[in-house]
């Protein structure tokens, strides 16, 4: 049988999620707005202002984030638009840097006059977009800072609607306290660099493996008990290669049967795999904060016969079983090119900010302050590419931004370079799940 276009699938999705959450709350929830418009909008385009990094350390997630954006804004003007108006991108170049990125809101704002925004790429970076957001009465709702410093601000106009980063690996170390005594490894490292996205989620599963029994042999997480401390990777990457390198030494010295890595990207993860494979260091489970989820950029950087067994968190995946996500996959396959395991994860961060925000718009109009009352006081989960999406109420400056019913998982490489979803958010395991790692290839 034929498979049906991805406009046909796309106006399926939309119709069913749509006459769903109208019958149960008169919200659309669908972040595509109605198709009634068929001569398509019209009128002077809304301005939606983003700081993205183009260049720079987060150019590849930036530019990942960017494709999401625009296939959102893609969707919007295909079905009448905002409001009945074509939505227009205003994306400025942050180069990776906060202070960059603070000043691009500001000039979107004040000078380009946009009418809304959403957020950058990164936690560093959300902080002070948030910021200057709050300080001109924007919402800003963004998909890529999820980490404890980006909630802990607790700026009454922000809206994350990705996991937090704390609450990713949790699957995991659930998964790992439930194995038997025969199958649960002894002895475990973590080790980190000093970031904000990786640190947390490595030590919120350090402390429920712990507790399980598992002996933690090696630590640099600089809390108590630990053996050293992160440290900031050098800008050099010849630098900064080297003392991952000794870093993955000093993992490998102890022998650990687990391997906990906080991992940034692709080069960090990498840097300690290569540096295990010269030493022929084969610990039982190695799971990455970042990095394992980059598809093809990972296999090619440690070879695809070594990527077997080797687990990453992620919010979203490719295969997720949600309407509105087998549709957006199928759009980016038609534009990009490529397969749904290709797919960068900051996809679909970016294009279920813009869900909420045309949610949002669609039901309260193009006022910032009504925008910002109505997502604290909505109490119906909006539905995205990413599953739903729900803040805890607003009271008295408690509220931190939080989606309290993101969806997380845990992926892991298997044979022949398929990634697959193997831990769900309660820890329940799939039969595909491999519990020791097989010993390093030379591919």
């Amino acid at each position: 049988m034929r498979s049906p276009s991805a406009t046909a699938a796309r106006i399926a999705a939309v119709a069913i999620l749509a006459a769903v959450s109208v019958a149960a709350c008169g919200i659309s929830s669908t972040g595509t707005p109605s198709t009634g418009n068929q001569a398509g909008p019209s009128g002077t385009p809304i301005q939606i202002g983003i700081s993205l990094s183009k260049t720079g350390d987060f150019s590849a997630d930036g530019l990942a984030c960017l494709r999401g954006y625009q296939l959102w804004a893609n969707d919007v003007n295909s079905h009448g638009g905002l409001l009945g108006r074509p939505v227009k991108l205003v994306v400025l170049n942050d180069n990776s840097d906060p202070g960059t990125a603070a000043k691009n809101y500001t000039t979107l704002i004040t000078q380009d006059h946009v009418n809304l925004v959403l957020g950058p790429f990164s936690s560093l970076l959300t902080i002070p977009a948030a910021q200057t957001a709050r300080k001109y009465g924007y919402a800003l709702i963004e998909g890529s800072g999820t980490a404890p410093a980006v909630y802990n601000t607790k700026l009454p106009n922000l809206f994350g609607v990705s996991a937090p980063v704390v609450t990713q690996m949790q699957p995991f170390a659930r998964w790992v306290a439930s194995l038997p005594a025969s199958q649960r490894p002894r002895t475990a490292a973590y080790a980190m660099v000093d970031d904000p996205f990786a640190d947390p989620p490595v030590e919120a599963a350090q402390k429920i493996i712990q507790a399980a029994g598992v002996a933690t042999v090696y630590n640099n997480s600089g809390l108590a008990g630990s053996t050293g401390k992160p440290y900031t990777l050098p800008a050099n990457p010849a630098k900064a290669a080297a003392a991952l390198a000794a870093d993955a030494q000093k993992v490998a010295a102890a022998r650990p049967q687990l391997v906990v890595i906080g991992s940034v990207d692709v080069p960090t993860v990498a840097a300690f795999i290569n540096e295990f494979k010269q030493l022929r260091f084969n610990p039982q489970m190695i799971i990455a904060a970042a990095g394992p989820d980059q598809g093809q950029q990972f296999l090619d950087a440690i070879g695809t016969g070594n990527a077997e067994g080797i687990m990453v968190p992620n919010g979203w995946y490719g295969g997720f079983q949600n309407a509105l996500s087998h549709v957006m996959v199928q759009e980016y396959i038609a534009r990009y090119g490529g397969t749904a395991s290709d797919i960068n994860a900051d996809v679909a961060e970016a294009y279920s900010a813009g869900q909420v925000l045309a949610d949002a718009v669609s039901n309260v109009g193009l006022s910032n302050k009504k925008i910002i009352s109505f997502l604290h006081a909505n109490r119906t989960p909006f539905n995205t590419v990413q599953g739903p999406v729900l803040w805890n109420q607003y009271v008295s400056g408690q509220a931190s931004g939080q989606n309290v019913r993101a969806a997380h998982f845990v992926f892991q490489w298997l044979s022949s370079g398929h990634f697959v979803q193997v831990l769900s958010t309660s820890g329940q395991a799939s039969q595909d799940i491999r519990i020791i790692k097989p010993v390093w290839s030379s591919s």
